[in-house]
């Protein structure tokens, strides 16, 4: 296999759940959006909205009106029961679209999540966040991240320092073929 100093970033990023007291600099967050930004989309359309939120205070806002609407007990995602929606991490990189456009805003994650890995931050792509979009408590959120009203949550990036290095997990190769 070729081997490379971003390759080992894709072979190495793990979805980090525990992060360090420490805000990102400007530098950093400024870094990932401009990943984010660079990022392909069909047609060159460029359709996303890409909003960084820093502050705690909204995180933990977004999350009580979250648990409101998937239950406080529900395991609507990994860490659920100890943890926000947000894993802790001190920011988060929302992607929205006017319309459906999961393949432009997941690559946009993903450049984000390398991008971050090499940086040396950790990231966690998220989704699950997306039941409070489509809920009416979702709507004070998007107009405080000034979206357009008609438009529609498609994934979010946890970022900042890890605190935890996670095992890789197995990967199942006989779902990769190369048909000749």
């Amino acid at each position: 296999m070729i081997k490379n100093e971003t390759i080992s970033n894709i072979l190495t990023r793990r979805s980090i759940r525990k992060y360090k007291d420490r805000q990102l600099t400007e530098d950093e967050i400024n870094t990932l959006l401009e990943c984010a930004m660079w990022a392909p989309s069909a047609r060159n359309m460029q359709p996303c909205h890409v909003r960084a939120v820093m502050s705690k205070e909204i995180l933990e806002g977004m999350n009580r009106d979250f648990k409101d609407i998937v239950g406080w007990d529900a395991p609507a995602y990994t860490n659920w029961s100890s943890q926000p929606f947000y894993q802790n991490a001190p920011s988060v990189i929302f992607v929205f679209a006017q319309e459906y456009k999961g393949v432009d805003g997941g690559i946009m994650a993903e450049n984000i999540a390398v991008a971050a890995k090499s940086m040396g931050l950790g990231s966690c792509i998220i989704a699950s966040i997306a039941e409070l979009f489509k809920n009416e408590k979702g709507d004070k959120w998007k107009k405080a991240m000034d979206i357009p009203e008609n438009y529609q949550f498609l994934i979010s990036v946890a970022v900042g320092e890890g605190d935890e290095e996670p095992e890789p997990k197995e990967r199942n190769k006989a779902q990769f073929k190369i048909i000749k």
